[in-house]
């Protein structure tokens, strides 16, 4: 019987996350019963959101479960099919990831096509990373021509992404924190007015000389001191997406900013938090734009790519310590 790997949840991170907290384990590879699918997984997501779920405490989605495999997103072949509508051969996007073989129900999975784009695409600028960036951009903030946008994280799969979907629809200026000077460079090559280091000095101070007339939405991947300083710019009825906050995910103690939140008043401010499984209805939308951007080489993407499952659990630490530029995903 052929075999496979998997990485399971073996202890509870405190603070930190640390590869003892994850277990690289070999099973049999599962065969599909009736509506199943077994998928060979090419590539699998790893995500700042699945720090969240490593602990034992009620969300808005259930946390891993110890002694079991992690999941996430992923893509990969049909190797077995007891569902109709798919064949050996078939490329698929589903859930599973974090195994190199997938046992799923055949409603779990979504049909791609490889030909449009890299498979790896789909995890990333087509996928959920794309969807979450365009839907937190243009729904949640709704950004109209004009306005000034910020961006946290901005050298991030999605950052990057928030920042080329603002340009290309209009926005007067577009500008990035990250924590890199490369990364910053990465920025300005990508099309952002200006871009700075979190690093080199107080945040409010940062964006302030970014952004002298201030702006007029903030796309947040980081909370705490970036959130406090987009408060003291953000305009009049200015809109603040909030994506994550990636500052405190690992921290135990409680953040210390956001202090200004009394300015929500007087600037008739909107904060809102997201979950891009809300805006499934702009998914057609979405890809039909975002292809056309891509075949246009108007809109690029970055990718870091770590080889082999059992690097999965360094590739997720990595994610949490910034080391990625665009999105990180483990080639299966």
């Amino acid at each position: 019987m052929s075999r496979h790997r998997e990485i399971h949840l073996a202890s509870r991170p405190q603070g930190w996350p640390t590869a003892e907290n994850f277990r690289l384990v070999e099973t049999g590879v599962p065969t599909p019963g009736p509506g199943q699918l077994v998928v060979r997984n090419q590539f699998m997501s790893v995500d700042p959101y699945m720090r969240g779920r490593m602990n034992d405490v009620k969300s808005y989605v259930p946390p891993f479960q110890l002694d079991a495999p992690l999941d996430g997103g992923a893509i990969g072949e049909v190797v077995a099919s007891e569902a109709e509508g798919f064949v050996p051969g078939d490329t698929v996007l589903h859930g599973l990831g974090w195994r190199e073989y997938a046992l799923l129900d055949a409603r779990a999975a979504r049909k791609v096509d490889p030909s449009l784009a890299p498979a790896s695409a789909y995890l990333s600028v087509l996928g959920m990373t794309g969807l979450t960036a365009y839907a937190g951009l243009l729904d949640v903030a709704a950004m109209k021509p004009g306005d000034a946008v910020f961006v946290s994280g901005a050298a991030g799969a999605v950052g990057s992404m928030v920042g080329q979907i603002a340009k290309l629809r209009g926005a007067s200026r577009v500008i990035g924190s990250a924590g890199s000077a490369a990364k910053v460079e990465r920025l300005k090559a990508l099309g952002f007015d200006a871009a700075f280091d979190y690093h080199d000095g107080p945040v409010r101070d940062s964006l302030k000389a970014a952004a002298p007339d201030g702006i007029d939405v903030y796309f947040d991947n980081v909370g705490s001191e970036h959130l406090e300083a987009a408060i003291s710019a953000l305009n009049l009825h200015g809109r603040v997406a909030i994506c994550g906050m990636i500052a405190q995910y690992n921290a135990s103690e409680p953040p210390a900013a956001p202090r200004n939140l009394a300015l929500l008043i007087g600037k008739r401010l909107t904060l809102r938090g997201f979950l891009v499984g809300d805006h499934g209805h702009l998914r057609d939308q979405f890809v039909q734009e975002m292809s056309g951007w891509l075949r246009d080489g108007k809109i690029s993407y970055d990718e870091t790519v770590v080889d082999g499952i059992e690097n999965a659990p360094e590739a997720f630490l990595g994610v949490l310590r910034g080391e990625n530029l665009g999105k990180m995903l483990v080639r299966v």
